[in-house]
């Protein structure tokens, strides 16, 4: 009997100590769960007041701020006008020529980050190392600091209120280089030296192998030129002043002028902007992740 209630005691210590255990393990991970909540909330929130405005009466734009209530985040009154209001100007023709100008971005922007990226990452040549740590410089310096020179360049070249002049300066991007470069080293040099030996030429190693192999990368680097041309502002303000081509964050930003401000097409013009690439991002964030992991395999 002795023997039996030993047993028994330690059994119980024992089970005592793995519910300690437990509830000490689980007290870190619902910390980490109100942190991220918290978190989440702060970038939710702008978002949501953001489509909350556009769908309320200008008049209540400002007046349910201060005090914050529970009709800061949720309109009154329900209105459509504001949208309304933004497709009698030429917002659409806006968000058309966003729409053109980031799919040339997409597409040669890609074919040229691709193979950037493939040539620094697999061909040998003198010099290789430094033209990277310049690609890597480039992509660190603000375009704000060099688009008045470059605006002086394209405007020499008659490239004025065109879609080419809107597309070039985005399609070279440095961080996009960056990481299509760290996922291509993460794949075996052993594929390009059977290739090699096959008789397949370094195009053929690029388009076949790299390539097909490289879809995550490739969407992660697609979803970078496509954020940055999408909001672009400034850019398409200095070398497309002609209103046939302006973009949407420029057409929103009229909105304001000497007349006044009119907020709720401001809002439902950021509203229409924000849904693509928001819808975007959340279709496609699983391949950002894993590109964005994948290239820091090697460096």
């Amino acid at each position: 009997m002795p023997t039996q209630m030993s047993h028994r005691r330690s059994a119980a210590g024992e089970s005592a100590a793995a519910v300690r255990s437990s509830r000490a393990a689980r007290r870190p991970r619902v910390g980490m769960v109100l942190l991220g909540t918290l978190i989440a909330a702060a970038f939710v929130l702008p978002l949501w007041w953001t489509v909350a405005s556009a769908l309320r009466p200008q008049r209540e734009t400002f007046a349910t701020i201060s005090p914050v209530s529970l009709w800061t985040l949720v309109p009154r009154d329900l209105t459509l006008g504001n949208f309304t209001r933004l497709f009698d100007t030429d917002f659409a023709q806006a968000m058309l020529n966003s729409a053109i100008v980031t799919l040339g971005t997409l597409i040669g922007g890609l074919a040229i980050c691709a193979a950037a990226a493939f040539a620094l990452a697999v061909l040998q040549f003198p010099g290789r190392a430094v033209f990277f740590a310049v690609m890597v410089v480039s992509f660190l310096i603000p375009f704000d600091a060099i688009a008045i020179p470059l605006m002086s360049i394209f405007r020499g070249a008659g490239l004025e209120n065109s879609y080419l002049a809107l597309i070039l300066p985005g399609i070279g991007n440095g961080f996009a280089v960056f990481l299509l470069r760290g996922f291509f080293l993460g794949i075996p040099s052993e594929l390009t030296e059977a290739a090699r030996m096959d008789g397949l030429g370094w195009w053929g190693v690029f388009w076949r192998i790299y390539l097909p192999l490289s879809r995550p990368a490739l969407i992660g680097a697609g979803l970078i030129l496509f954020v940055f041309q999408w909001q672009a502002y400034l850019w398409p303000l200095l070398i497309a002043p002609d209103p046939e081509m302006k973009v949407a964050p420029v057409a929103i930003a009229q909105f304001a002028g000497q007349q006044g401000v009119d907020f709720g097409a401001i809002f439902a013009g950021a509203t229409m902007t924000l849904l693509v690439p928001l819808l975007v991002l959340l279709f496609f964030q699983r391949y950002f992740t894993q590109s964005v992991s994948a290239s820091g395999v090697k460096g």
